[in-house]
């Protein structure tokens, strides 16, 4: 099967034991108060989406590539396609309301087999390989996989009453690609829509699964906020 550079609106069934990586791009960039989403904003010269695709791309060029967009913004990535040249294969698939809906989405669109899923912030594009390598190892042994990193300030938790200082050696800083068995979070995304789903192990966990923890990259930064943007760009011209 050929897989097409341009994206297109479509959910096709793809090999049965073949790794993907979704790449969620669903914001609408509030924060960033620049009047386009975020992961549309230029980074180094090209949009943040295209440099996160790119890495994964450089990473295995045999992985599926999914990119979860709004559906009022699909034509605008296709247009930013054609501008920059981008080549990358892909494919798109609408955003729902919800983050959740929008992997969900996602994962109706693949073949539920035996390979690895990982899903991806489409504003995380310092992402290491060796983050991602990591997380694919792990996943494929224990069924699931999520980099962290540790806390390095101190935290305090509010209280009724006041606040208190909490541990921070048992804390962790979640990021992105979370990498899961195909099948294992194909079925936990079947379940009912929750507020407490922050993240897609916390969907996984509340069917059960037990989260594995690797070894993140404190450079995966999410580009949220325009210091994150400047932040970005200092970290990509020292790499």
């Amino acid at each position: 099967m050929v897989y097409q550079a341009c994206p297109i609106k479509a959910e096709p069934k793809f090999f049965m034991n073949q790794n993907y990586v979704i790449i969620v791009a669903g914001g609408s960039g509030k924060r960033m108060d620049a009047g386009i989403p975020k992961q549309f904003l230029l980074l180094n010269g090209r949009p943040i989406l295209m440099h996160t695709c790119e890495t994964f791309y450089r990473f295995s060029k045999s992985l599926i590539q999914i990119l979860v967009l709004p559906v009022e913004y699909i034509s605008t990535w296709e247009e930013l396609c054609k501008t920059y040249s981008f080549a990358i294969p892909h494919r798109v698939v609408e955003g729902g309301p919800e983050r959740f809906f929008s992997v969900q989405n996602a994962l109706r669109s693949i073949a539920i087999g035996e390979g690895l899923v990982a899903i991806h912030d489409g504003v995380r594009p310092l992402v290491s390989h060796k983050t991602i390598q990591a997380a694919f190892d792990a996943a494929q042994q224990f069924g699931n996989a999520i980099p962290v990193i540790p806390v390095i300030e101190s935290v305090r938790e509010q209280t009724a009453t006041g606040n208190r200082i909490i541990d921070r050696n048992k804390l962790h800083l979640i990021q992105t690609p979370q990498v899961f068995q195909c099948k294992l979070i194909c079925k936990a995304y079947e379940q009912e829509f929750s507020t407490s789903f922050t993240d897609d192990a916390s969907v996984l966990e509340k069917m059960g699964g037990k989260i594995v923890l690797t070894e993140g990259n404190p450079e995966n930064i999410k580009i949220t906020r325009p210091m994150d943007l400047v932040i970005a760009e200092a970290l990509m011209k020292r790499a």
